[in-house]
């Protein structure tokens, strides 16, 4: 008899005090003349883990408002490489859910006591409207020395090298973290016949002291926790940096 037919195995759920978190998306902007907005996967795979394990999410943006999934990545584009993502698609399609979109909390109208953590997707975006946006950079800085969880993904990691502590120091320095690499970045560029960004997560380090920049394979999922800031690499280390966030708010 094989060894594997001897095996006994069982799962327990995990019991969890409901935490609220917070869930930052990038409003809509244009890239290369065509609009960009966040990456589907990239909020809603964490949203549902979250609100299914018994937490409450709110999702935000920086102006507040409508936003729009990246339609690359929105499961609803005719022939898209995302058709697949049901999560995504059943999102959009929800009664309550899919409303989020039409209407996001401005990030003037949060208050951080609120709120266990703050969850930042990526996509086309942030890169644009993330990088001059000191409202935005105060709010995460906000998160983080009021000892809240602070998850970025992809191109929502570029938050960590604009948010400056109130010492002064960026929440990249001294810290190991993760994003959409350059790699990434060339093999998108490829895809879509031009170059998407002008400037790149990892170009943006070089002024940067005492910080660690690490990263798998391209499209490989990986995600970082180095204390309370979490970070994921791209659109497929959606679930492995949502299981740290639960992990980190189980610990909180």
């Amino acid at each position: 008899m094989p060894a594997s037919d001897l095996k006994i195995e069982t799962r327990c759920g995990i019991a969890r005090t409901p935490r609220r978190i917070l869930s930052i998306v990038s409003n809509t902007t244009r890239l290369k003349d065509f609009p960009v907005g966040f990456f589907a996967e990239e909020m809603t795979r964490a949203f549902l883990m979250f609100t299914e394990a018994g937490h409450r999410v709110d999702l935000a943006s920086p102006k507040g408002g409508e936003v729009m999934f990246d339609t690359h990545s929105d499961p609803r584009t005719p022939g898209g490489a995302y058709a697949d993502d049901l999560i995504s698609l059943g999102f959009a399609h929800h009664a309550r859910f899919g409303a989020m979109l039409k209407d996001t909390l401005p990030i003037s109208a949060v208050s951080v006591d609120d709120y266990d953590a703050v969850w930042v997707a990526g996509g086309g975006g942030p890169l644009l409207t993330f990088k001059d946006d000191t409202a935005l950079h105060k709010l995460i800085a906000d998160f983080y020395e009021r000892g809240k969880v602070v998850a970025l993904i992809c191109h929502g990691s570029s938050l960590a090298l604009w948010t400056r502590l109130s010492n002064g120091k960026l929440l990249a320095e001294g810290k190991k973290w993760t994003g959409f690499t350059d790699e990434e970045e060339a093999e998108a560029n490829a895809a879509f016949g031009m170059t998407l960004n002008e400037y790149t997560i990892e170009s943006e380090l070089a002024g940067v002291e005492g910080t660690s920049f690490l990263c798998r394979g391209p499209n490989e999922p990986f995600a970082i926790r180095d204390g309370r800031l979490i970070t994921g690499q791209q659109q497929y280390s959606s679930a492995l940096t949502a299981e740290l966030v639960l992990e980190a708010l189980d610990e909180y």
